[in-house]
């Protein structure tokens, strides 16, 4: 078990991450690094016009119980939790 300092750390060199607690089958945390793209559909078409570079910073994203990807923000529970894990690779494609 870890705590999130040490969950955090696992993110930054590339792995995935869960709590044991999670209920939902397959949930995970991963890092996504920064990119930069050209703007060429909606929403940002509309906001920024084509065309425009845009830079996204590096954030953290969940795969849910749905396979669906979101963007994650920690609740004070998940800061303070103990029950981190990193997931091996077969973990994460279940």
């Amino acid at each position: 078990m870890k705590d999130f300092s040490q969950a955090l750390d696992a993110l930054k060199e590339g792995k995935r991450i869960q709590r044991v607690g999670w209920n939902g089958k397959g949930m995970f945390l991963f890092l996504v690094n920064g990119s930069n793209f050209t703007v060429n559909r909606e929403p940002l078409l509309s906001i920024m016009g084509a065309g425009t570079e845009v830079t996204y910073r590096p954030h953290i994203d969940m795969k849910d119980a749905e396979g669906k990807i979101v963007p994650w923000l920690a609740s004070q529970t998940d800061l303070l939790a103990n029950d981190w894990e990193v997931l091996n690779i077969t973990q994460a494609a279940s």
